[in-house]
């Protein structure tokens, strides 16, 4: 009897113990067994083969009512159709409506990112933001909406109850007002 067919026993009999030294002798086995399945997937699947590996190890010794195992050859069965029923319900809980349905995966251009990675220009934008607030709370919420929210100057006047003509008048001053401080900003800073 090997080591793995003697801890599955164990196993059986009700040992608590005995689940934590099966997976060291058996995880680089499971792995390889997932690294197949997960080979026969679709790219860009979200479930990788460690999870895999994790997520059918758990059913297969977590419930206290789990079967007894014959033998190491049998273990592995088990884990292999573990693994199987593990893709389908992945593939099931996909085609749900909930999760997509039948919505192609588009992969995003990372020019077309909404939000870049913030830099010392965005942090020198919004320190003068933060000021130009403290002086004109209307202008800079004018910017909020023009600049972050992406609404058209009529948009923002509407929201802001301004007349399109004073928001215009409004986004003139701001944009040269923060401007010239994102500018003082970064000199300070070159000092």
């Amino acid at each position: 009897m090997n080591e793995v067919t003697r801890i599955l026993s164990d196993l059986a009999r009700g040992d608590a113990h005995a689940a934590g030294q099966l997976l060291p002798l058996v995880y680089e086995e499971l792995r390889k067994l997932a690294a197949v399945r997960m080979s026969e997937e679709a790219p860009g699947n979200t479930l990788n083969a460690t999870a895999l590996v994790h997520e059918a190890y758990l059913r297969l010794v977590g419930p206290a009512d789990a079967a007894p195992w014959d033998n190491r050859g049998h273990f592995f069965a088990a884990a292999a159709e573990a693994m199987r029923r593990i893709l389908v319900e992945a593939a099931r809980r996909k085609k749900r409506e909930k999760h997509g349905g039948d919505r192609r995966r588009e992969e995003l251009h990372p020019d077309l990112v909404a939000a870049p990675e913030p830099d010392e220009e965005l942090l020198a934008l919004d320190a003068a933001l933060a000021k130009l607030a403290r002086h004109d709370p209307l202008k800079a919420r004018l910017v909020e909406l023009r600049y972050f929210a992406g609404l058209t100057g009529d948009q923002a006047a509407e929201i802001l109850g301004i007349s399109a003509s004073t928001a215009d008048r409004h986004w003139t001053f701001a944009r040269a007002w923060l401007r010239r401080e994102v500018r003082a900003g970064n000199a300070l800073e070159e000092k």
